[in-house]
């Protein structure tokens, strides 16, 4: 049986709790116990959650003991730190358990007990430039929902812990399982890690109508001609002007937002629809498939058969009389 020990701390984002039901099902699907769960606290007895609901609690001391522990996060890290005491048991723990995870803004108390070091880590897409000032060490990917690190577990914001979770048990029982707790669980599609925590346009966040246009344009004709000198166009301004004003803005080259826009469309189309990869490539702007891989495989670190099949795993019809 493996032993799943979540350290709550007073305030903690209930969505942490909600990660429990992954593991829940998995016991179901599975048909035995495999997963065992327990809530603790430095102090042991109740803790209050952010919207006030109470959980009891057993005592985080030398005789807590567990396979994975899991982080859980509060909702502004900035303001509420952890405490000392919790930062000790983790350093204590870290090097004798399987994984320790960090849940959302739960990498925060990760990164303070030095347990995110050289490593891979994400957390919510609103704390990642806080992540990378407070500790440079850590190697903050924000476009990533989950990374595994040499056993060191990070989720981006809030959902993406139930992804995390699900990685957890494809991890230790197998992709198959996995799918099969993810339909149970009414999860359109089981997200192996490689997405994006939100959309591009938003992330892009343009200041002026001029750069916005831009980018509204670039979305409505991803097969189109867009250089640079054509977007300039679309706003009436010189190129030099444009990618001036367009690299102030969003932080991005014309090119580099450009393929992030045909990425997430490509993307959409791929865990969405049935169409072919080389059609998928053709209507977003990518030059072929080859093309629309190599772009998939740098931008996101998985390959676009790799989701299609994923996706098309996640929504089959399971041809058995129950799910579970």
């Amino acid at each position: 049986m493996h032993r799943i020990g979540y350290l709550l701390t007073e305030g903690f984002q209930v969505m942490a709790l909600g990660t429990q039901t992954v593991f829940e099902f998995a016991n179901v699907v599975a048909r035995e116990p495999v997963y065992h769960l327990t809530n603790y606290s430095i102090e042991g007895g109740q803790v209050r959650s952010s919207v006030g609901a109470i959980v009891d609690t057993e005592r985080a001391d030398e005789h807590a003991s567990a396979d994975t522990w899991m982080v859980s996060g509060v909702v502004n890290p900035l303001i509420q730190s952890a405490s000392e005491a919790q930062l000790q048991f983790l350093r204590n723990v870290a090097g004798r358990s399987r994984r320790t995870v960090g849940l959302c803004t739960g990498s925060f108390v990760l990164a303070e007990a030095g347990l995110l070091d050289g490593r891979h880590v994400t957390t919510h897409w609103a704390y990642a430039e806080a992540m990378r000032q407070r500790f440079p060490s850590a190697r903050v990917d924000v476009d990533r929902i989950f990374i595994d690190d040499r056993g060191v577990w990070t989720s981006a914001g809030l959902t993406a812990a139930m992804d995390l979770a699900l990685g957890i048990v494809e991890s230790d029982l197998g992709h198959a399982l996995a799918n099969k707790v993810a339909r149970v669980l009414v999860m359109y599609h089981r997200r192996s890690g490689g997405q994006s925590q939100h959309s591009q346009m938003l992330a892009l966040a343009p200041k002026s109508d001029r750069v916005q246009t831009a980018l509204e344009f670039a979305r409505a004709h991803l097969t189109g001609d867009l250089t640079v000198e054509a977007l300039a166009a679309t706003v009436h301004l010189s190129p030099r002007q444009f990618t001036r004003i367009f690299l102030a803005e969003t932080g991005l080259s014309p090119a580099k937002a450009v393929e992030q826009l045909r990425v997430e469309s490509a993307r959409y189309m791929i865990e969405r629809g049935r169409h072919s990869l080389e059609v998928i490539a053709r209507e977003t702007g990518f030059r072929d498939r080859r093309h629309l891989r190599e772009v998939f495989i740098r931008t996101l670190g998985v390959s676009p058969l790799s989701l299609r099949q994923d996706a098309r795993e996640d929504t089959s019809v399971v041809e058995e009389q129950s799910p579970v």
